[in-house]
């Protein structure tokens, strides 16, 4: 089968690839199986016999994911159990190992060790971006519904056949869309990636909001926007006051209110040369001594200034 669309996810690493040595069967993936490794570094998967599509390995100190891919994303990878009536590795699905750890006894026992790991019922809003941007792009270029439909149980009680959420064989083939190990059938027993949390990975993968990430905007309304900008017990000085590089509570109304001070000293000045020119104007001709002519610009400007003082306070 021919496959279509990008086969590599863009900036993973294909320091591990396992498909030139070990093939696989092409297909058109509209599944995405999430999986833990239940480790903190890089599996070997066994030289390649069990490694997934993808791995999305932590970097705490960046907070992003680091990818590894080992085979195309329309190549069958070797992550899951066949044993039974229906396919499961070739079955349409792609398959991405998170390195975390979905068991509460082994996060307990790493956090006493001081062993810095991904819990999945804990997953950081870094790791959620990270996963929901893989979602998106195994949507956009490949199709996969940003859908599950299925239950992700928290682990141990995930693990094995009778589970209560994995599919039955019917179920599987006509599944699309997003699940994790727990959920797929024909001999697998394994619960990861335990409570996963795929509706926020999902609902950001759409543009929603991650519902564990604080809004810092949550609650604020427009007057509590407005008291905080024109608030008046915080006024720093004006730009050109002496300390004014030791003012570190410069507001945007103190700005504006330094700007309208300047504007208003600009009308002023405006307002009494144009009154100034007009009482010159006034006495050409009339053949006033300079005295007269003096006396009244100096009124006009005085009138001038006043006017201008009473319409800046009416502002």
């Amino acid at each position: 089968m021919a496959k279509t669309g990008p086969q590599r996810y863009p900036g993973a690493s294909t320091a591990y690839w396992y498909q030139s040595k070990l093939g696989g069967d092409s297909m058109e993936s509209n599944v995405v199986v999430w999986h833990t490794t239940e480790g903190t570094s890089l599996p070997s998967y066994s030289g390649g016999t069990e490694a997934p599509n993808f791995t999305a390995k932590p970097d705490f100190a960046a907070k992003v994911l680091r990818w590894y891919q080992h085979f195309d994303f329309d190549t069958s990878s070797r992550a899951l159990v066949h044993a039974g009536a229906v396919a499961t590795n070739t079955l349409n699905v792609s398959q991405v190992e998170l390195v975390a750890t979905c068991d509460p006894a082994t996060h307990a026992k790493w956090t006493k060790a001081g062993i810095q790991h991904l819990y999945t019922p804990e997953l950081p809003d870094w790791v959620i971006r990270d996963l929901a941007a893989f979602a998106k792009w195994a949507h956009d270029q490949h199709g996969v519904p940003l859908t599950s439909g299925v239950t992700f149980k928290p682990y141990p009680g995930s693990y094995g056949t009778g589970n209560g959420v994995r599919m039955s064989n019917a179920e599987w083939l006509a599944f699309k869309g997003h699940c994790g190990h727990q959920h797929v059938p024909s001999g697998n027993l394994h619960g990861d990636p335990g409570a996963f949390p795929m509706a926020a990975i999902l609902t950001a993968a759409k543009g929603g909001t991650i519902p564990n990430e604080e809004d810092p905007m949550a609650g604020i309304t427009k007057k509590d926007i407005f008291d905080a900008v024109w608030k008046t017990d915080a006024i720093a000085a004006p730009s050109d006051a002496p300390d004014v590089k030791t003012n570190q509570a410069w507001q945007p109304q103190s700005i504006l209110r330094d700007l309208q001070a300047r504007i208003r000293s600009m009308d002023k000045r405006v307002a009494a040369m144009s009154a100034a020119i007009t009482a010159l104007a006034s006495q050409v001709g009339k053949g006033a001594d300079t005295a007269i002519i003096v006396a009244a610009v100096e009124s006009a400007i005085e009138h001038a200034v006043i006017d201008v003082n009473i319409n800046s306070k009416d502002a």
